[in-house]
């Protein structure tokens, strides 16, 4: 099968190329998935976990990427849930080779069925950027109807959905970005919108939640705008600064199989849109993970065609 594999960490992108590899093997509990559409984190080349499995053994040449939508074509032994020929989307592991490849093996409960109404292209721009901002939201930062957020980031892949789900669930959204991402973070429907190129942070007041996609600088000021009793979320870095009547919290996102076919079922009934941005083929990819490449949207990789 073709993959992108990356073989030098300290070649960045240049490391990354569409090689030859072996079909993967199916371990226990595992899927091997037909990859459809692939969706990835420009930082993953930065993360330890991209270069070794998790008893710190190397295992490059790795494969990137770790959302996917695809359909299953094997399953291993003792593997219960899913069946061969299922439509399915989810998260890979992120110590394992990972889903910019034409097939990859996953482990089952870490995937949910697709419905055959939602396009792959679609489905892959759900699960980490769904699955981060409802944890972000609810699980981490306790949100209830009436409450305030702030969403740093608004109109990026964690931030526009953050918004969606915030106001289904009866917040008041303040939105940040910068000034190319107004209208957008506005039709996405955040209340209000702060220029954090133009405007001062601490104009936005006191909130309940603060969702932080940054850090460094913005995610330390932002303490200060917890209330009472509020909390701070980041899945940016461990918080320097902490509120001074409130948590902070900085998390992993976690795969959640319930959670993944709730977000499905509200791309359905129109209450959930992701934004994708360019969608590009797998000889692309590396091109795609270029530092600096701003792209409006999230940029998915079309590995196999429907």
């Amino acid at each position: 099968m073709q993959a992108i594999t990356v073989r030098d960490r300290d070649a960045g992108t240049a490391g990354m190329s569409l090689t030859d590899l072996p079909y993967p093997h199916a371990a226990e509990n595992d899927v091997i998935v037909r990859v459809h559409a692939s969706g990835f984190t420009p930082g993953e080349l930065d993360w330890p976990a991209t270069w070794a499995d998790r008893a710190g053994r190397d295992r490059t040449p790795s494969v990137p990427g770790h959302e996917l939508s695809g359909v299953v074509v094997e399953l291993g032994y003792g593997t219960t849930g899913l069946s061969v020929g299922q439509r399915v989307f989810g998260l890979a592991d992120w110590t394992r080779n990972g889903t910019l490849a034409e097939y990859t093996a996953v482990e089952a409960r870490n995937l949910a069925p697709l419905p055959a109404d939602i396009d792959h292209t679609l489905a892959a721009a759900l699960p980490i950027s769904g699955l981060t901002a409802w944890q972000a939201l609810f699980d981490h930062g306790r949100l209830t109807t009436g409450q305030t957020v702030l969403i740093h980031g608004a109109a990026g892949g964690v931030g526009s959905m953050a918004v969606q789900l915030a106001r289904e669930a009866g917040a008041r959204v303040i939105g940040t970005g910068r000034s190319a991402d107004r209208d957008r973070a506005l039709g996405l429907g955040v209340d209000t919108f702060l220029d954090l190129q133009a405007g001062r942070l601490e104009d936005a007041g006191e909130v309940d939640v603060v969702l932080d996609v940054i850090g460094g600088d913005i995610l330390d000021r932002s303490a200060a705008l917890v209330r009472a009793g509020g909390t701070l979320v980041t899945i940016a870095m461990p918080p320097r600064v902490q509120p001074a009547d409130g948590r902070a919290v900085f998390f992993v996102v976690e795969p959640d199989r319930a959670r993944l076919a709730d977000l499905a079922t509200r791309v359905r009934d129109g209450r959930l849109k992701p934004v994708v941005g360019a969608v590009r083929p797998l000889a692309e990819a590396p091109a795609a993970f270029a530092p600096g490449k701003r792209t409006s949207g999230k940029t998915i990789i079309r590995v196999t065609q429907d």
